[in-house]
């Protein structure tokens, strides 16, 4: 590669680093100050861009107008964001920090159906900058001038944020919420007032780093989850509420990322090698290493345990006889469905059994073990493509189905040995990277796994034809393996991951190896998800890279949120409602997305522990009993 194109991708890497840096300051700024991992502010961002879209448009395209409709379209996210913290976040701030987290994907689903409703489902692609539409040249190469701009730009936001985090008295304050929240509020701050201006600044960075973007790329429906992976990568790579951490990972990932594109494809020792296809993983993989290395990140500082003896969790009771004979009936009126149930309804229950031992594995790791996890999608899915694959390679149906688990386990092994070395949002974050690179493999790799077309004709034996029979299969493993995993919870191992959840340092008194009891937790959960994958692989006949991707682990985390971090039924109750609400609400209007996030948002604030949590919680005060 020659300087001129070296030259050229690394101001290209440069200009994207910008954009990206002025979205992860204000994730920054919001998590320093509220401890909210905000999933809503792709969300902000694609606002950000449409909204630019639409001013530009309206005040005409001088140089008036343009720049207007940019700094006016970060004003307006800003003004949303003020509006959202205040009328639901605020509600929220006491609340579990993952109860907060189902709070703000809510919300990505409302925004992205509101933009749909307002903009339509096309591309939009803004005019060019006035007096920056042209090129100049560079080392004998033409490079656009709005680019040189934003290029200038990053290292300018970043000064005046640090003049107004270090000059200023709200700066002292942000600064100082940011070091103990608690002590500053004793201090006389007013914290609402802070928290929201802090929302209001954080939204109106990340909205005007979508709307300096119109001239650079379109705006899509699905450019909220897509910038809120990358954003997630800076953030952490640089440290948890670190500004000049933050801009200092953002060029790391743009330059990288430009260079693996201009690298493009090399020929070494007979073997083509294509640089260009770790665009799509090049930061996860920067960011496993740097949190293996470095697990706080760059600028971060390394902070306390997690847990400690005063941060007992609530203790999980063991199913009380009347919870016992509803779990039997329940049992009973699914062994019976099929008598009345027709075949798209054995689809749908076949569909909700699958994610209830999808949800249960990922809450078994979650509750109990107290790790969080943005990634067990990549354990379904390595369970689902193994079974495909061993099926497609002349294995009986029978053979795929047994086998495949073991490679979600295999997995979660080889994951959880670093993933079990960290704790909070850096072992979730740990755990997504993970689960990106896991995809990227899958998705890429088209000569085995079928690339992006994934895999077809992955149908079950004779005996299993009838959705009937496959059905009653489903129902027997997938009730069989949440039955294990919840009787695991009561055996020794099961009590020494919830002794090193509680009190890590209490339990390695007692000789507990709290790290090795949580590595096999993470092993285990990883089995059960790949059983969960390998029955999806061949009650769908097919299986795609979708399977492994981040809605799926999304999807996860709100089943396990919904029905009840803290019960055992939890996982099940908010699959089954989840997944039929998805089904139902989808049929009905082109909207759905909004529907369900309003929904999901009234169950959030109506049941925050959960809905199998506040059945649990009106049946012990009804009958005086405690128990699941």
């Amino acid at each position: 590669m020659s300087f001129s194109t070296v030259l050229i991708q690394l101001l290209n890497g440069l200009a994207s680093a910008s954009s990206l840096f002025l979205v992860a300051a204000g994730l920054s700024i919001i998590f320093g100050v509220t401890r909210i991992v905000n999933f809503a502010h792709g969300s902000l961002y694609m606002l950000g861009t449409y909204i630019a879209y639409s001013l530009v448009k309206t005040f005409g395209g001088g140089m008036l107008g343009f720049w207007g409709g940019v700094l006016c379209a970060g004003v307006a996210v800003g003004l949303f964001g003020a509006v959202v913290e205040r009328l639901l976040l605020r509600r929220l701030y006491r609340a579990p920090e993952l109860l907060q987290l189902l709070a703000t994907f809510a919300l990505v689903l409302i925004v992205r159906d509101f933009a749909l409703w307002v903009w339509g489902p096309e591309d939009l692609l803004g005019p060019r900058a006035p007096g920056l539409g042209g090129a100049i040249e560079i080392a004998g190469k033409q490079f656009p001038q709005y680019d040189l701009f934003l290029i200038l730009l990053g290292p300018v936001v970043l000064g005046l944020l640090w003049l107004l985090l270090t000059r200023t008295r709200w700066g002292t304050l942000v600064r100082a919420a940011t070091e103990d929240r608690e002590m500053a509020g004793a201090l006389g701050v007013n914290q609402a007032w802070l928290f929201t201006s802090v929302f209001a600044l954080g939204s109106l960075l990340a909205g005007l780093g979508g709307a300096i973007q119109i001239p650079r790329e379109p705006a899509v429906l699905t450019m909220d989850l897509s910038i809120l992976s990358d954003v997630f990568v800076v953030v952490v790579v640089g440290g948890m509420g670190s500004i000049p951490g933050a801009f200092l990972a953002a060029v790391i990932i743009g330059v990288l990322k430009a260079m693996c594109i201009g690298i493009g494809n090399v020929s070494a020792f007979g073997i083509d090698f294509s640089f260009s296809k770790l665009t799509l993983v090049v930061e996860f993989i920067v960011m496993a290493v740097v949190l293996v290395i470095r697990p706080w990140g760059l600028f971060g500082r390394q902070q306390g345990a997690a847990r400690g003896a005063a941060a007992v969790e609530p203790p999980l009771t063991l199913p009380s006889p009347a919870l016992l004979k509803l779990l039997a009936a329940g049992l009973l009126a699914l062994a019976l469905a099929p008598l009345l149930a027709d075949r798209y309804t054995l689809v749908l229950l076949t569909d909700i059994l699958v994610f209830a031992l999808f949800a249960v594995s990922l809450h078994f790791i979650m509750g109990p073990a107290g790790m969080h996890s943005f990634g067990h999608a990549a354990y379904f899915g390595l369970g689902a493509y193994a079974a495909a694959l061993l099926f497609k390679h002349t294995l009986p149906m029978e053979l795929a189905l047994l086998l495949a688990p073991l490679m979600g386990g295999l997995g979660a092994l080889v994951f959880g040995w670093f993933c079990v070395r960290l704790s909070g949002v850096y072992l979730a974050m740990l755990t997504l990277a993970f689960a990106q690179i896991a995809w990227s493999v899958v998705y890429q790799w088209d000569a085995f796994t079928g690339g992006s077309n994934g895999l077809v004709g992955i149908w079950p034996a004779p005996w299993l034809a009838s959705k009937t029979a496959f059905y009653y299969l489903a129902l027997a493993l997938c009730a069989g393996g949440t039955l294990i995993l919840w009787r695991v919870l009561y055996s020794p191992f099961g009590y020494a991951l919830r002794a090193g959840r509680d009190s890590p340092l209490r339990a390695d008194a007692i000789g507990i190896d709290v790290r090795r009891q949580q590595w096999m937790g993470f092993a285990l959960a990883g089995v059960f998800a790949g059983l969960a994958g390998a029955i999806y692989a061949f009650s769908k006949g097919s299986i795609s890279p979708d399977s492994l991707s981040i809605p799926r682990s999304v999807d996860g985390l709100v089943m396990v949120l919904m029905g009840g971090i803290q019960t055992l039924t939890g996982a099940v109750a908010g699959a089954a409602v989840f997944t039929w609400l998805q089904d139902s609400i989808s049929r009905q209007t082109e909207y759905w997305r909004a529907l369900l996030g309003a929904i999901i948002l009234l169950l959030v604030l109506a049941f925050p522990q959960g809905i199998a949590g506040f059945i649990r919680e009106r049946w012990e005060a009804r009958t005086g009993k405690t128990g699941e």
